[in-house]
């Protein structure tokens, strides 16, 4: 960072989704937001986007593998149309999302998009990871904490519904179900259909209905499948019990609805036909993309307002996902810090919120929603996923609360440590060293411990950790936010 305490940087945003590729590229102003004598607090306090990309079809070897030199030629494209070279991108984040992006394949879109942005972010999202940033890119999550109300935010997008609840500005729940609108192919502004996805072969047994690949198909005919798969998106948000063909087609656990919704936001690929003032009225409209999104969209609508939920429009629909990335929010974590040097720096660390609101008060109750989140987010360190938990819970803990707190974290950790030995702690309250402690006084096994305090950082962020400073007594902290469309 400058002396002059401001810096403007340029972000790349990729999403790489089942049906659609894009690209965002930001220019956002990075600047230190505290008072001289304090610590340095770095923000991002301006975004200008100075370049949306064309909505590309996602290029694919096979319909479960996507095609990384595609994708790279595709990125090589836009930076040339927004007149960038790869030398002039600071930072950047590639969001791979939905059915079609295997863990398998993260590698190679990894390798192929290495020269294009310093410092890139890959992350691939599991269907509720993905609902979070979809919510946050809608705007559902801003939107949550303005109005101080509950808000679901539901991506549609080629293969999957992503759900996420939104209640001040936090993800309190998600749940995804294989709805989408490109789980049936036709020829486009046709009526031939030229792909039946295995969901879509679920819904047609569910309904009664008999369609096959090769088969003309009059609108009459496919829209009560249509209208089966739209209801079953609003069965989620109606019981934590589903049955029928929403309990057939749900990937996760369903919605806990501990609190009632009443307020729906749509993102995604079929949004913006929720949010349309008449729908498609022919086979040609329904297929002008070689798929059924835009009869989904209409029918969803027609679904949720007879439900009694109220329709909310985001800010963003298509291109709610991610549309740039940041770095940049640079603390110091202070002197109560317990840390070992030698596995020092680490990068692209994801922050894991497993208590947005208070840490039950017992060691069980810390333990099993510490389980429920990690699988949650489909995590899986076996690939190399690095987490860190962020506790956001009191300023001040007695000593019996923070062995309290540590038992609870080993346990619903358990699972976790066994395939990697590095647990990572992000305290609010300045309690870092002495619960280093404990967890080490806990443990009879190797393990490699990071505590570090006073820090706000929210869960789906990545931090950096660099190497100590001042004899051990701080460690510089790089918060890197996705930065949504606001």
């Amino acid at each position: 960072m400058p002396e002059s305490n401001m810096q403007t940087i340029t972000s790349v945003g990729i999403d790489i989704g089942t049906t659609t590729t894009q690209l965002v590229i930001s220019r956002l102003t990075v600047e230190n937001t505290a008072s001289g004598t304090f610590v340095p607090r770095v923000e991002i306090t301006a975004k200008e986007v100075v370049h949306r990309s064309r909505i590309y079809f996602t290029p694919l070897l096979d319909r479960e593998l996507i095609n990384a030199v595609a994708v790279s030629r595709i990125v090589e494209a836009e930076y040339s149309a927004a007149g960038l070279t790869p030398e002039q991108i600071d930072t950047g984040a590639v969001i791979i999302t939905g059915e079609t992006a295997k863990k398998e394949n993260a590698k190679a879109i990894i390798d192929a998009l290495a020269g294009f942005a310093g410092d890139f972010v890959v992350a691939t999202a599991g269907a509720n990871l993905e609902s979070v940033f979809a919510g946050k890119g809608s705007g559902a999550a801003m939107y949550s904490a303005q109005k101080h109300q509950v808000v679901v935010n539901i991506d549609v997008g080629g293969g999957t519904s992503n759900f996420a609840t939104f209640y001040e500005g936090k993800a309190v729940d998600t749940a995804c179900l294989n709805v989408g609108g490109h789980l049936i192919e036709f020829e486009p502004q046709g009526e031939r259909i030229t792909y039946l996805s295995p969901p879509a072969k679920v819904a047609l047994l569910a309904t009664g209905q008999r369609l096959s690949e090769g088969e003309r198909v009059a609108l009459p005919q496919l829209r009560p499948l249509v209208k089966a798969m739209a209801e079953s998106v609003v069965n989620l948000l109606q019981t934590s019990a589903p049955r029928g063909l929403t309990e057939k087609l749900l990937m996760t656990p369903p919605l806990n609805l501990e609190v009632p919704i009443k307020k729906v936001m749509i993102s995604g690929g079929v949004a913006d036909y929720v949010y349309a003032p008449k729908g498609p009225e022919t086979m040609v409209e329904v297929t002008v993309y070689g798929d059924f999104g835009p009869l989904l969209g209409w029918e969803l609508k027609g679904s949720l307002e007879a439900a009694g939920f109220v329709l909310e429009k985001p800010r963003e629909t298509v291109r709610a996902t991610v549309i740039g990335t940041g770095t940049q929010s640079v603390n110091l974590s202070g002197s109560t810090i317990h840390l070992q040097e030698t596995i020092l720096p680490l990068r692209n660390v994801l922050v894991v919120s497993p208590f947005p609101a208070t840490i039950p008060d017992t060691e069980q109750g810390i333990a099993e929603v510490l389980r429920r989140e990690l699988r949650r987010l489909e995590l899986d360190s076996s690939q190399g996923t690095i987490v860190a938990i962020t506790l956001q819970g009191p300023r001040s803990m007695s000593f019996a609360d923070i062995q309290c707190l540590a038992r609870g974290l080993l346990q619903g950790m358990e699972s976790y440590l066994a395939e990697n030995n590095l647990l990572i702690l992000v305290l609010e309250a300045d309690c870092g060293k002495v619960l280093g402690q404990c967890l080490k006084a806990l443990t009879s096994y190797p393990l490699e411990l990071i505590c570090i305090d006073q820090l706000e950082v929210e869960g789906c962020d990545y931090i950096d950790i660099g190497k100590p400073l001042m004899g051990g007594r701080v460690v510089p902290v790089v918060l890197k936010t996705l930065v949504f469309n606001r």
